[in-house]
């Protein structure tokens, strides 16, 4: 074997190797962002949970003012409005 034929294996063999250490260090930082990512959608999830919950509470805090102040009457449960109709 010439010196130059050995010199090519050592540099591909090199090659090779620093291919393999990109590949399991992309690997760990895909499963690390996975993760971050799976964090962020709970943590998005949840806080559109508790803004909904406050979104009702300001709907319910807004009807019982108006129906305080006079501006409309109390709302009639739908339920109860379909129950005095008369099926067809």
């Amino acid at each position: 074997m010439t010196r130059e034929g050995s010199k090519g294996r050592v540099e591909s063999m090199s090659s090779f190797k620093s291919v393999v250490e990109r590949l399991r260090n992309l690997e760990n930082e895909r499963k690390n962002l996975l993760l971050e990512i799976e964090e962020l959608k709970k943590m998005a999830d949840s806080k559109a949970k508790a803004l909904e919950s406050e979104v009702g509470m300001l709907r319910e805090e807004v009807k019982s003012l108006r129906v305080l102040l006079g501006a409309e009457e109390p709302a009639v449960d739908e339920e109860q409005e379909q129950k005095k109709k008369p099926r067809k």
